[in-house]
């Protein structure tokens, strides 16, 4: 408890980029997703990096609506050897519970997310 908020930014930094520095001064809910989502939860024992961005990406892409976020998730996996066939391999395992429409935008979002990163 008396570390997450240094223990979040530095898993932010890790899985996002150097970008992330000062990201929980932006405002109050900006704190809170540093504190609490990757100081409490991130930084648990239990799932290694590749998973839990693995199942972030599920639940981002299950949401609909939440493409930025979805668009980050997807280069940060990308990023930790969770590539674009492996996310698409997912997505379309998990089909018939997104449906098509979330599928196919998170298709277009992992492609994205593979140009920017590889090209």
């Amino acid at each position: 408890m008396k570390n997450r908020l240094e223990k979040g930014e530095e898993t932010q930094i890790r899985l996002f980029g150097s970008q992330m520095k000062g990201f929980s001064k932006i405002d109050t809910i900006h704190k809170w997703l540093v504190d609490n989502c990757f100081g409490d939860y991130y930084t648990r024992k239990s799932l290694n990096d590749n998973d839990r961005e693995m199942i972030t990406f599920c639940y981002l892409a299950s949401q609909g609506g939440v493409e930025p976020q979805l668009l980050a998730d997807s280069k940060a996996n990308i990023g930790l050897g969770n590539d674009k066939e492996f996310l698409t391999k997912v997505v379309l395992q998990n089909e018939p519970f997104l449906g098509y429409p979330r599928s196919l935008n998170a298709i277009r979002i992992i492609n994205e997310a593979d140009k920017a990163i590889n090209g």
